[in-house]
C-alpha cells in the first residue's frame, strides 16, 4: 500500500530574518548577487512516509522548522528541493486563524472556510448547530461578529471544532490545543481520539510530551531544519530530552 503522505529530499530555503518565500526576480538575482549568508535552508533533506491510520509527533525546539514542514504538507508552501506527496485530502489546522477572514462575521467564515475544503452548503447547514455547540456558548454568541474580535482562545475553539468536522482523511494539528481552557482541551482531546479510532491518520506539532505520547505511535525529531530522528515516540522524545539537556 502506498503512504498517504511521502516526503523526500524535501527542502526550502527563506530569506534570513524575513523568513518568506523569494519571488522568481529575487531568485535570480540572488544567484547573480546576494551572498549565500542572507539565506538559508529552513528546511533540508526531509525524507520519510506516513502510513493511512498513523498517529505521527513532531517533536523539536523553536525554529526547528515544524510548522514550516505541516504547511509544506499541506500545500501552503512549495518546496525548493524535492517533494511533498499527499495522497488523500488534508484538514489542516495550522495557525489560530484557521484560514479564517477577520472582516467576515464567524458564521460567513464558517461557511467559507468549508466551502474552500469541498463541504457543500447544504452539508454546512447540517453540520452548523453542531459545529458551533462544540465550539462553546461563549463561541455561538458572537458568532455575527467579526471574526477579528475574537480572543486567541475563541478562535481556537471555533477553528479546531470546525476542521474536525471535515470529512478528511488527514488531519495537521500544529501546537494549537496550547491555547484555551482545560475543559475545551479536553474535549478536543477526546475528539482527536475518537479520529484515530475512526482510522484517519493525525500529524501533531506539540511541545507536551504528555499530548505526544497520548496521542502519537510514531515521533519526527526536527533540529536545525534536519530530520535527525524517526522511530517510537518514547525512544524520540529521549533523544530529543537527552539533546536539550545537553544544551542547557
Amino acid at each position: 500500500m502506498k503512504p498517504v503522505i511521502e516526503v523526500h529530499d524535501l527542502g526550502i530555503e527563506f530569506y534570513r530574518g524575513r523568513k518568506r518565500r523569494m519571488s522568481l526576480r529575487e531568485m535570480i538575482l540572488k544567484r547573480q548577487n546576494t551572498s549565500p549568508r542572507d539565506t538559508f535552508w529552513a528546511l533540508r533533506h526531509i525524507t520519510f512516509d506516513v502510513q493511512a491510520g498513523e498517529a505521527v509527533g513532531l517533536i523539536g525546539g523553536n525554529g526547528g522548522g515544524k510548522s514550516t514542514l505541516l504547511k509544506m504538507i499541506a500545500g501552503v508552501l512549495i518546496p525548493d528541493e524535492g517533494y511533498a506527496r499527499v495522497r488523500k485530502g488534508v484538514a489542516p489546522l495550522i495557525e489560530l486563524t484557521g484560514g479564517f477572514l477577520g472582516e467576515l462575521t464567524a458564521r460567513e467564515n464558517v461557511y467559507l472556510a468549508a466551502g474552500l475544503h469541498g463541504m457543500p452548503t447544504e452539508e454546512v447547514d447540517e453540520r452548523y448547530e453542531g459545529i458551533v455547540d462544540f465550539a462553546g456558548p461563549q463561541v455561538r454568541a458572537a458568532m455575527q461578529m467579526p471574526y477579528r474580535h475574537f480572543s486567541s482562545g475563541m478562535k481556537v475553539r471555533l477553528a479546531f471544532s470546525l476542521i474536525t468536522t471535515l470529512d478528511q482523511p488527514i488531519v495537521l494539528v500544529d501546537e494549537v490545543l496550547a491555547v484555551g481552557d482545560r475543559s475545551f482541551r479536553e474535549k478536543c482531546y477526546v475528539r482527536m481520539e475518537d479520529m484515530l479510532s475512526g482510522g484517519k491518520t493525525l500529524f501533531l506539532v506539540s511541545h507536551s510530551a504528555g499530548d505526544l505520547k497520548r496521542f502519537a505511535e510514531r515521533g519526527l525529531y526536527l533540529r536545525g531544519g534536519g530530520l535527525v530522528a524517526d522511530g517510537p515516540i518514547k525512544e524520540v522524545l529521549k533523544e530529543y530530552h537527552r539533546h536539550t539537556d545537553a544544551n542547557s
